[in-house]
């Protein structure tokens, strides 16, 4: 059984890292998109924002109804994921902006099937060492989604297409692997019929609802970043920082949080997640605060930066999730993580259109990632209340 875990950890993570690949896959080639399609900044913004808002729906449509907690977790997996590639594909037709802001959203619906329910099936083959093995699938989200930065670095080039065909194909040879290969573990949480009340039950649950708000702070942060430091190294560069690759630098800051996100999984299953959490928000907070200061140069230390705050942004994220798995009511684990993960992409797509719309006000990207400060920081407050709940000794074997 020992053997079988590790087996089914590395496949798991293998397949949401093919399968998330088609999460910011129109964001990588956005400058070739609005170039195609004639789009204003705050239209290239809903490329990001429209899987995100199918994300959010998709996710409080499943918390809502339980769906997590009772259809068996390879099937949902593997048609999110079959129905992922298929949505992201259709825009190599070129089918102009509504039918493309269509599939972008449909794309998001799936992926709400394959993110939650995979943290929710890795803890079914791991009780001890929980918070590393969601590491591991976080590291594997961060890799899948700068995936088309590193395609759009090496390749995009000779046609922005090769972004959404490779990522498209990525996705259905997930869907293969969801399908054939993965089965739920020993450690089954209890199953439960469709109850409306279960939110009402969850959102009254104070330790799980701290763990949240210490979840949506990091939200607030995350996805902003990771969706615009793009274009916020292009702007830096075009004001003369020396960057020879915008694209690989943004793939390195978003991939770095895959060592970030193993790190914070080994740290929160030895000092606890709530230590661990609050260290790595206080970290990533202060790099949001402080890259500006390095826009104009040197380069280094905006690279420097930009690695610290890549590795450490995304890196408590699955302990949020963790946390979530061992407060909830058993029989509610899959509500619940889709209500978090809901609520915490609805908070995202509001960010994501506030600094290109910061961006144009101020005229310049160099300060626009201040707006992401409070966000961690308050996190940190979140999960330091959490630390002080009696429940709280249910963490990490105790550790808190």
């Amino acid at each position: 059984m020992l053997a079988n875990r590790w087996f089914v950890l590395v496949v798991t993570g293998v397949a949401l890292v093919l399968s998330l690949t088609t999460w910011f896959s129109a964001t990588a080639v956005i400058p070739e998109l609005t170039k195609l399609m004639s789009l204003s900044l705050s239209q290239a913004t809903w490329f990001t924002n429209s899987v995100q808002a199918g994300f959010v729906l998709s996710a409080l449509i499943v918390s809502l109804l339980s769906l997590l907690d009772i259809y068996k977790s390879s099937t949902i997996m593997a048609i999110s994921a079959g129905v992922a590639g298929i949505a992201n594909a259709l825009l190599i037709l070129e089918p102009g902006i509504a039918i493309s802001l269509l599939s972008r959203f449909v794309t998001g619906m799936a992926l709400a099937g394959i993110y939650p329910t995979v943290i929710k099936f890795i803890a079914t083959w791991f009780k001890k060492g929980r918070g590393f093995a969601m590491g591991i699938m976080l590291s594997a989200l961060t890799l899948g989604s700068a995936m088309p930065h590193l395609i759009r670095a090496v390749g995009v080039q000779f046609d922005w297409k090769l972004v959404i065909i490779m990522s498209s194909l990525a996705c259905l040879i997930a869907a293969v692997l969801f399908a054939f290969v993965l089965h739920d573990g020993p450690h089954q949480f209890s199953k439960t019929k469709t109850d409306v009340n279960q939110l009402g039950r969850i959102i009254r649950d104070r330790p799980v609802m701290l763990a949240n708000m210490g979840y949506f702070g990091h939200m607030w942060e995350l996805y902003a970043m990771w969706g615009w430091f793009f274009a916020y190294a292009i702007a830096a560069k075009s004001t003369g920082l020396g960057l020879e690759n915008a694209a690989l630098l943004t793939f390195l800051v978003i991939a770095a949080g895959a060592p970030g996100c193993v790190m914070g999984g080994w740290l929160a299953d030895r000092i606890g997640r709530c230590h661990a959490t609050i260290f790595l928000m206080v970290i990533s907070g202060t790099s949001a605060l402080l890259i500006g200061l390095c826009f104009n140069g040197p380069p280094w230390l905006f690279i420097i930066i930009a690695l610290i705050w890549g590795l450490t942004a995304v890196a408590d994220s699955a302990q949020f999730s963790a946390a979530v798995t061992e407060l909830s009511d058993q029989s509610m684990v899959g509500s619940a993580l889709a209500f978090q993960m809901g609520v915490g992409f609805a908070i995202t797509i509001f960010v994501i259109w506030l600094l290109p719309v910061a961006a144009e006000y101020l005229g310049s990207w160099r300060w626009v990632f201040l707006i992401l400060v409070p966000g961690p920081f308050l996190g940190a407050l979140s999960m330091l209340l959490l630390r002080r709940e009696d429940r709280s000794l249910l963490l990490a074997d105790g550790r808190r």
